[in-house]
């Protein structure tokens, strides 16, 4: 079947991260894409560990996500065909205004995480085997604290996605590593502001990934093939850099 004939046969489905769903990035370039391919793609956001997950079963064609050692292991083990790295952006730690671990204003972030373990203010944390939560658990190792033994009441596992774990936060007064493109997207502030951010460790890459149609046969590869292609083209990058919100760009392309 040629990839016309596919296209007007159906779609695909992407595993991606909530950070992607949820800042409205999909929103943006999902249309751009349909209209050239006539492929409609259904994204169920989950969170890296459980899209990669789907992928391992075969649940998705594309995984869309944010842990590149993740990412790595996922094709070292043949569950995906080729990894290219697609845009980035960052992480920002924000907590309240009144800033009870006085860490506002820090461009380190494994030092504020060490003042926010000593202040034990309160700290939302995603819990759900996300990109965003992998990255957290590896700022807490940086900062020399092993938070599965050393967490207390002031920090909170929410276990769900980006959206739900700011509101959390902003309920609680607590501190939250969010992806920027969310908290761009996030109205419900109450009293939270960014408190740390700039940091080359808060640096986000998102990789794209075809499932392997080797370990499941059923895998739509030519559609499939055609939305990673797209999303690394010049104007996949293009639909990528032109989205904004409020003047300011969410994500920065950056596909070799």
């Amino acid at each position: 079947m040629g990839l016309a004939a596919a296209a007007l046969a159906g779609f695909i489905t992407v595993a991606s991260t909530t950070s992607t769903e949820q800042s409205g990035l999909f929103r943006h370039l999902l249309p751009a894409f349909e209209k050239k391919t006539g492929i409609q793609v259904r994204v169920v956001a989950l969170g890296t560990g459980q899209s990669l997950d789907m992928g391992k079963r075969g649940d998705a064609d594309v995984v869309f996500v944010h842990a590149k050692a993740l990412e790595e292991k996922f094709v070292a083990e043949g569950f995906g065909v080729q990894r290219f790295e697609v845009m980035y952006n960052d992480f920002v730690l924000v907590g309240p205004r009144s800033d009870p671990a006085k860490v506002g204003g820090s461009k380190d972030i494994a030092a504020a995480l060490q003042k926010i373990k000593a202040a034990q203010a309160p700290f939302a944390s995603r819990g759900d085997n996300s990109g965003t939560h992998f990255a957290e658990l590896q700022l807490w190792k940086a900062a020399g604290i092993d938070i599965g033994t050393s967490k207390g009441a002031w920090y909170r596992d929410t276990g769900s996605g980006m959206g739900p774990t700011l509101n959390t936060a902003s309920g609680m007064n607590a501190y939250a590593l969010t992806d920027r493109g969310t908290w761009l997207s996030f109205k419900n502030r109450g009293e939270l502001v960014i408190a740390v951010e700039g940091d080359q460790r808060l640096f986000n890459q998102y990789g794209v990934i075809l499932v392997n149609p080797a370990k499941h046969p059923h895998v739509k590869r030519d559609m499939g093939q055609a939305f990673v292609d797209w999303i690394v083209s010049p104007e996949g990058q293009a639909a990528i850099a032109g989205y904004q919100i409020g003047g300011e760009q969410l994500f920065f392309p950056n596909a070799k």
